[in-house]
């Protein structure tokens, strides 16, 4: 096995789709130049709908009147897949990594997305595996989806993710086609074990798996939170 690659973390906690999103594409240009490193992020985001390249018309099941009352912006993204939810109490990793020279396998790298999720959901006691198709994201034994992917590729340099539901408000799936699945059963780690541990805590545990699937290593990078505060990237 190749050396580690050294990847920087951040927890920027609570932070909005489109900040997150320009900060995703800084950083992936400043690695394509060679004058930044790898990094992950990892934060939640406020109420969003966000719609992916194939999402399609009707994918958001509410009117406007609805989405206003409910306090849920719409967003066009750029990341592969339809239309997915967003929220407080999801844990979302955006992973900016050059999979040049030795990763550039697309399915390999969600299949290793998808096998960080199902570690940590292990080491909670929540039994869950990858999908394949339209069934890309993770789910539980049972069935239901507790985790999506969505990713782009520019040159083989990653941006988007995962999104691991924690504790979110389910409910608020049903104002959308989730994924392109009419009959989805959404689910959380709150839902599946009666009660869930902080954001915070989650995010420690992808990274240590991170590290293991990815074979990177993981340093903690505290001042990317505190520049991206001063930038109205809320930390």
């Amino acid at each position: 096995m190749s050396e580690p690659r050294t990847t920087r973390w951040s927890w920027l906690g609570r932070v909005d789709y489109a900040a997150a999103a320009a900060l995703q594409v800084e950083i992936r240009e400043a690695l394509a130049r060679g004058e930044g490193p790898e990094r992950l992020l990892l934060l939640e985001h406020p109420h969003v709908y966000t719609l992916g390249r194939n999402a399609k018309d009707g994918d958001v099941l509410l009117g406007a009147g609805e989405l206003a009352a409910r306090g849920i912006a719409v967003l066009a993204s750029d990341r592969g897949g339809q239309v997915t939810y967003h929220g407080p109490g999801q844990l979302v990793g955006y992973p900016i990594l050059d999979l040049n020279p030795d990763r550039r396998d697309l399915r390999r790298y969600v299949r290793d997305l998808q096998a960080v999720l199902v570690r940590v959901l292990a080491s909670y006691g929540i039994a869950a595996a990858g999908g394949e198709g339209e069934r890309i994201g993770v789910w539980t034994a049972a069935g239901r989806k507790i985790a999506s992917l969505g990713i782009h590729l520019a040159r083989w340099r990653t941006t988007h993710g995962f999104a691991l539901n924690v504790a979110p408000d389910l409910r608020l799936f049903g104002g959308i086609v989730a994924c392109g699945l009419p009959a989805v059963e959404m689910t959380s780690i709150e839902r599946e074990l009666g009660a869930a541990p902080p954001l915070e805590e989650i995010a420690r545990r992808v990274v240590a798996e991170f590290e293991l699937v990815f074979n990177r290593r993981a340093e903690a990078d505290e001042e990317l939170a505190r520049r991206g505060s001063a930038r109205g990237v809320p930390a």
